[in-house]
């Protein structure tokens, strides 16, 4: 998985990808897939990924990713 990463992160740079925008589209995708795995509950979600549920229910305001469950 360490190789993939590298050699994502490597083509984004090349690309000119901003580190902002890569960070956001990496959180948004991060959290959407706890929450799928946590079937959409928050306090589950966040005590996998390490976040406390206030922070994730913001991030997902933030983002505007949708709940479902």
């Amino acid at each position: 998985m360490r190789d993939e990463l590298n050699r994502l992160v490597d083509e984004m740079v090349a690309k000119g990808i901003l580190y902002e925008d890569a960070r956001q589209e990496f959180e948004r995708r991060f959290i959407s897939r706890a929450l799928l795995q946590a079937n959409g509950k928050v306090g589950r979600a966040a005590k996998m990924i390490g976040l406390h549920r206030n922070t994730l229910t913001r991030k997902v305001a933030e983002y505007r990713i949708k709940l479902t469950g």
